[in-house]
Order: C-alpha cells, then sequence, then structure tokens
C-alpha cells in the first residue's frame, strides 16, 4: 500500500490529528510522568525515609506487576465500552493513587501504591494504540503513533527540571517535604484530563460530526483496505494468535525495549549525578539534552517509515543508534561532555524504534485480534519494566559502576534487531503468518 497524498485526504487528516492527538498526547505526557518521577524523588527520599537501592528498584518494578495483569482485560474492554469511559475510569484512579504516594513511610507502602499505579494505568497505552487504528489506516499510523509515543520523551524532558524545581523551592512548604509535592503535583492533572477526554473523544469515526459525510467515506474505504492486506496473519481465534511463532518473537523484541526505555528513564539523573553533577536543577537541566535529540529521531524515522511503507530496516537503524549511544556511555568513563554524548545518541534509538514497532505489529494482526494482540504484546513488554531495575541493581552493585549494564542492554537490543531480520523478513513487505 502506498501513502495517499491527496489534498483532500492531507485536510482529513489534518483535522482528525488537531482533534485527537493534542489531548492524548498531553495525557501520556502526565501518564509517563507519575511512572518515572520516583526516579527524581528518590534523590531526596533518600534523605527522609530509609530506603534502600534495592527498594526502590523493587518499587520501580512492581508497577510494572500491576500492568501486566489488567492490561489485557481493559483493552477488551475499551472494544466494548468505548475510549471515552475508558480513559475516564483509569485516569482518575491513576490520578488518586500517584497523589498517594506523597504519604509513602514505609517500604510495604511503596510497594502497594506502585503496584496499584500500575493497575489502575494498565489498559492506558494499549488502549490508545487501539484507538488510532479505527482512526488511520498503516498509510498514517507510525506518524500518529509517534506522536503519541512522544509524550514519553516530553514527559522525560521536562521531568528533571520540574521535578528538580519542585523538590528544591516547595520542600518545607505546609510541612511536606519536596518529595511529596512532587508526587501531589504531578499526580493531579490525571483526573482532570480524564474528564476532559469524556467530554471531547469519539469511540469511531462514524460520530464525528466535524467529518464530511465523503470524508467519513474516503476514510472508512481507506480502513477497510487494510483488512484486505496479504502482509496479516490469519488469526481466526486467540488460539491462533497464541500459536502464532511470530507473535511471540515480537513480544519478546517488546520486552527488550521497555527493559531499554526504562532503564534510561530510572538511570539518567543517577548517571549524571555520577559524571560530576551535583545540583538538582543542573541534573534536571542535562537531562533534557537525550530528550530533544528523542524528539527529532522519533519524528524523522516514523515519517520516513510512513513514506516509505518499511519496518524492519526502520527499526534496525533506530536500534543501532542505542547500541552505538549506549557504547559510547560505556566507552566514556564518566567524561561529561562525552557521556552526554552518548545519552543522546542512546535515548534517540530507543526511542524512535517504538512508533515504527507498532505500526508493524499493527499491520501484522487481522482485525480479529488486533485488540487482545497489542494489549498481550504490552503486557508481555512490560516484564521488561519489572525485572530490568533490580537486574541492573544488582549489576551495578556487585560490578561497583554501570558499565556491564550498559553491555547488557547493548546485547539485547542487538538481539531484538536480530529477531526483527528473522521475523519481519522479505519475501512479504511486513511480516506473514507462520
Amino acid at each position: 500500500m502506498t501513502p495517499t497524498t491527496s489534498p483532500e485526504d492531507s485536510a482529513m487528516y489534518r483535522k482528525m490529528a488537531w482533534r485527537i492527538m493534542p489531548l492524548l498526547l498531553t495525557a501520556y505526557v502526565v501518564a509517563f510522568l507519575d511512572r518515572i518521577n520516583i526516579g527524581y524523588a528518590q534523590l531526596q527520599m533518600k534523605e527522609t525515609l530509609v530506603f534502600s537501592d534495592a527498594v526502590y528498584a523493587l518499587g520501580a518494578g512492581i508497577f510494572f506487576i500491576g500492568y501486566l495483569l489488567f492490561e489485557v482485560p481493559s483493552n477488551l474492554m475499551l472494544e466494548r465500552i468505548g475510549v471515552r469511559k475508558t480513559l475516564l475510569r483509569i485516569m482518575v484512579c491513576w490520578g488518586i493513587v500517584a497523589m498517594a504516594m506523597m504519604f509513602v513511610q514505609t517500604p510495604t507502602q511503596f510497594y502497594v501504591l506502585r503496584f496499584l499505579l500500575g493497575a489502575f494505568e494498565a489498559g492506558f497505552t494499549p488502549g490508545v494504540l487501539l484507538y488510532l487504528t479505527f482512526w488511520y489506516p498503516p498509510a498514517r499510523r507510525a506518524g500518529m503513533i509517534g506522536i503519541f509515543l512522544l509524550g514519553a520523551i516530553i514527559a522525560s524532558l521536562i521531568a528533571g527540571p520540574l521535578s528538580g524545581a519542585i523538590m528544591k523551592f516547595f520542600d518545607g512548604l505546609n510541612g511536606w517535604h519536596g518529595w511529596q509535592w512532587l508526587f501531589l503535583v504531578q499526580g493531579l492533572p490525571a483526573p482532570l484530563l480524564g474528564l476532559l477526554a469524556w467530554h471531547v473523544l469519539l469511540d469511531r469515526p462514524e460520530q464525528a460530526t466535524w467529518l464530511s459525510a465523503a470524508e467519513k467515506n474516503r476514510l472508512r474505504q481507506q480502513l477497510d483496505a487494510e483488512k484486505e492486506s496479504a502482509n496479516k496473519a490469519s488469526h481466526r481465534s486467540l488460539g491462533d494468535l497464541l500459536r502464532d511463532a511470530r507473535f511471540w518473537a515480537l513480544a519478546l523484541v517488546y520486552v527488550v525495549m521497555v527493559a531499554g526505555t526504562y532503564a534510561m528513564a530510572f538511570w539518567i539523573p543517577t548517571l549524571i549525578r555520577s559524571w560530576g553533577v551535583s545540583d538538582l536543577m543542573d541534573i534536571g537541566l542535562y537531562a533534557t539534552l537525550p530528550q530533544v535529540a528523542a524528539v527529532i529521531a522519533v519524528v524523522l524515522l516514523g515519517r520516513s517509515s510512513d513514506r516509505r511503507q518499511e519496518r524492519r530496516w526502520h527499526f534496525t537503524c533506530g536500534a543501532l543508534f542505542a547500541v552505538l549511544g549506549l557504547a559510547v556511555i560505556a566507552l566514556g568513563q564518566g567524561q561529561l561532555a562525552i557521556s552526554i554524548t552518548g545519552l543522546c545518541l542512546a535515548v534517540a534509538g530507543i526511542a524512535s524504534v517504538t512508533p515504527v514497532f507498532f505500526a508493524l505489529l499493527s499491520e501484522y494482526l487481522p482485525g480479529a485480534s488486533v485488540a487482545v494482540g497489542i494489549a498481550l504484546v504490552s503486557s508481555i513488554g512490560n516484564l521488561g519494566g519489572a525485572i530490568i531495575p533490580s537486574l541492573t541493581s544488582a549489576i551495578n552493585t556487585a560490578t561497583g559502576g554501570t558499565t556491564y549494564s550498559l553491555y547488557l542492554l547493548m546485547m539485547l537490543y542487538l538481539l531484538a534487531i536480530l529477531i526483527i531480520a528473522l521475523a519481519a523478513r522479505r519475501p512479504a513487505p511486513l511480516l506473514q503468518s507462520a
């Protein structure tokens, strides 16, 4: 399939993007902030709570256990009740739990709230990815997925300065520590955005009064054309999906991707501090540089992948940038300029492959299994986020540094490249059923 480029189509998709994407993007910014702000909060929490690095690592990983258990049911529910009700439920509940983190005093409380945060937020990201398949055909999908996933990069971009400023300037206000204000301020927007989603979003294009009848018909034709693609798997049931070896290969790739994403998200403040930067505000400012590189990489790689309707080599290109960046960090031996350069390359590569991957996945899965397939891959992938904090913490403790953890991530991304090369190999343009 070649991308549609008529002026009418371009105008229609611009209209859709402005109606849908700003709210989804903002919601993902808030979601990702609530996931990763523990990386910044723990820099100050260690001064008031007697938590070891292992406690923080386990708490960071427990989030993904809750996510794993509830993602598939949430996506199946979204198909039945629609995105409006789903996002309202998800965002109000996770916002309450995110704010409740300010009252943590014991490791058990920390673990319980991190688990609940993952359980309540489960379904948000795979739900939005499923929702985008209702509105965008493959020729437009990687670009839109990329815009949505920019939320993680924007969150990482602002997390440093915002978290550093809150902890520095709010510390002691109303008798609360800066880290308590951090959880309150960054958790509050989620319920408000959930209410806004209820009023603003539509479940299907057919409900959009701002699309003309001709636009709806043209969009439906383009969406229906996807169903006839020869590149799709031939799943007729859940059993067919679960017996598809290539589906499980893609799930393994996503485990690696999530491990890399969250390893870097949780490491960045600690890495920058280890390179001789001590001030919280300076750490936050340095942490913005790799996110700027990631924004550029996501936009360019996603557009190129859509324009050429090619996924495998685009994924490989982004993953190789990640490997190169990790190698530069490992070999930089703490020299600030070299290490920051490597960090920019690594984060740009890690971020840029995600929209390409999900475009590939959504094009492979037939309509009968797309909801459960996206949710199941996302759920399984979150095992990477559950395991990597504790694993790298143990490696760093045993070796006295981060070098071997960086080597581990490099090996994982090389493995992902190999799997994609085999699972997405020609002659099919994307994938064929195993």
